[in-house]
Formats: C-alpha cells, sequence, structure tokens
C-alpha cells in the first residue's frame, strides 16, 4: 500500500541515513522523496509502499523512531509519484486556461481541501487581486510551499489583470446603442435598464435559515455582456443585500464562466472562490459596504 507521510527532520548529518535504515528494517520501500528546507529544521516528504496489514499508526511510530517530529501520514494513489515540476507545470496551464478554477488546482497540487475538514488543518491563504483562496489540510504548509502557492496566485492575478479592462464599472459610460444604463431597485431585484429596456438584473434573497447570508442570482443579456454592467449589478445587488441585513453574499455560477472572478475584482470586492463539480461560488464579505441609497 502507498503512503505519503510528512515529518519534520533535525537538519544535521545523518538524519535521513537514520530514516532510511529504519524504513529499511521494517520492510518499507521509499519509492518518492521532497525535502523543504527551512532556517532551523527539514521538512521531509516521503512516498513509502508498506508491507500488507500496515495503518497510519505505525508508519507515524516508525518515523519517529528516526528522531522525526510532526508526523503526518495518509493514504494515497499513484499520482504522488508523478514528478513534481511536471505537477507544477500542468496546474499553471490548468490555471491559465480556466482562471477560476484556481482553488480547486491549487489544492489538489498541494494535497488539501478546499473545504474545512474535521479537527485541526493548516490553513494557506493566497490572494488573487481582492478575491482570498483558502486551502487546509492536516499537515503543516511549509515556507517553500506557501512562497509557491503565492507565486501560483499572482499567476491568476496577472492574466486576469489582463482580462480586467473589459468588465471596468459603466456607471455613466454610454453603450454601443447611445443608451446610458438605470439600475433600478423593486424589492429585492435590482435590474439594468438601456432605454427602458431591461437588460440584465441581480435578484437579491436570503438563504434559508440564515439572514446574513444572501444569494445573488446574476443575469445580463447576452448582446449586451462584457460592458461591466456584470460589475454593476454585482455591486448593486451587493449593497442592496447589505441593507436587507446580510453579513455576505453568494454567488453561483457554471464552473467555466470565466468572467466571474474578473468581475468581483472590477467590483472591488473581497470574495472566497471556490470550485465543486460543475459549480463555481464566490463568498463575498458585505459587512464594510454602505447600503444601498446611503
Amino acid at each position: 500500500m502507498l503512503w505519503r507521510a510528512r515529518a519534520t527532520l533535525p537538519d544535521r548529518p545523518g538524519a535521513l541515513a537514520a530514516l532510511a535504515q529504519e524504513c529499511g528494517k521494517a520492510g518499507v520501500n521509499i519509492v518518492g522523496f521532497q525535502v523543504f528546507p527551512d532556517v532551523e529544521q527539514v521538512t521531509d516528504e516521503l512516498v513509502v509502499r508498506t508491507p500488507e496489514g500496515w495503518d497510519a499508526a505505525d508508519l507515524v511510530a516508525l518515523v519517529e523512531r528516526a528522531g522525526a517530529l510532526q508526523v503526518v501520514a495518509s493514504p494515497c494513489t499513484e499520482d504522488a509519484l508523478v514528478d513534481q515540476p511536471t505537477r507544477y507545470v500542468e496546474a499553471a496551464r490548468a490555471v491559465l486556461s480556466q482562471p477560476a478554477s484556481f482553488p480547486d488546482v491549487v489544492a489538489h497540487l498541494f494535497d488539501a481541501d478546499v473545504h474545512p475538514g474535521d479537527g485541526h488543518q493548516d490553513v494557506m491563504e493566497m490572494s488573487v487581486g481582492d478575491v482570498q483562496v483558502q486551502v487546509r489540510r492536516v499537515a503543516p504548509f511549509t515556507a517553500v510551499e506557501r512562497t509557491r502557492g503565492a507565486a501560483m496566485a499572482d499567476l491568476v492575478s496577472d492574466v486576469l489583470g489582463r482580462e480586467r479592462p473589459a468588465f471596468a464599472p459603466s456607471g455613466s459610460r454610454r453603450m454601443g446603442s447611445g443608451a446610458v444604463p438605470e439600475y433600478v431597485v423593486d424589492g429585492g431585484r435590482v435590474t439594468a435598464l438601456a432605454d427602458g429596456v431591461a437588460i440584465g438584473h441581480a435578484l437579491v434573497s436570503p438563504t434559508p435559515g440564515d439572514a446574513s447570508v444572501h444569494t445573488i442570482d446574476l443575469e445580463v443579456d447576452a448582446a449586451w455582456q462584457r460592458r461591466g454592467i456584470g460589475t454593476k449589478l454585482l455591486g448593486e445587488g451587493a449593497r442592496l443585500a447589505r441593507g436587507l441585513g446580510a453579513d455576505e453574499v453568494v454567488l453561483t455560477t457554471a464552473h467555466d464562466n470565466r468572467a466571474v472572478m474578473p468581475m468581483v475584482l472590477a467590483a472591488g470586492m473581497r470574495g472566497r472562490i471556490r470550485m465543486a463539480g460543475e459549480t463555481l461560488t464566490v463568498r463575498i464579505s458585505v459587512v464594510e459596504l454602505r447600503p444601498r441609497g446611503e
């Protein structure tokens, strides 16, 4: 059976030799290895194949006998044996082709999860503009991994930075037809009008059982997209939700909607984005927004 084990070893000669010796005596074969150096200690990641019947506690005890601390072990698949530089290149390609996939791609890259789990977990937070992305796992993230995560986030920021001008707010800008969009509120709906014709809307509604969270359903006519109308509707909808008592709004869309992250950035909001299956979800705090009309 394959396992991935992480351990902190003292940065001194012979530490790895002791670990290899313990593995050899127990019939455990080291088939993969990474080193994450720090100032006074080194975090090692091993992919090992153990005899039948071993569990995580057996592997942790073995590594601790070699003098390691903070040992975490979990089962893994053959994917753990993929060349690490190749994994990062493939991850970068995936993010470049679909920036909104960043949370799930990075979570997979670092063997983490975008959802909080049971028990204590270490959190790595990355910023794509004002969008905050968090991934979690039991094994602590090393300084090297945090640097790599930040570099991946900078890559996404650069890609979206080239797209953001097309999503600039258009509050007073005239459209191709010569119309200046007007944004009208009726109950929980914000409607964008051009010459009196509805060209988009934001429907704001409370989440059942939690009035502090409101959902925003956005729709913009295809002929009027990429003109900043969605960005404006998102901002107006968020302020409306704040006026209705919301602390947070949730925006849900298809996983391949490349417009979402640039739209959130252009609206100047702080959000947390995640993708699960075919669904992309953005949670945005509105506590610092002034309610609409103030």
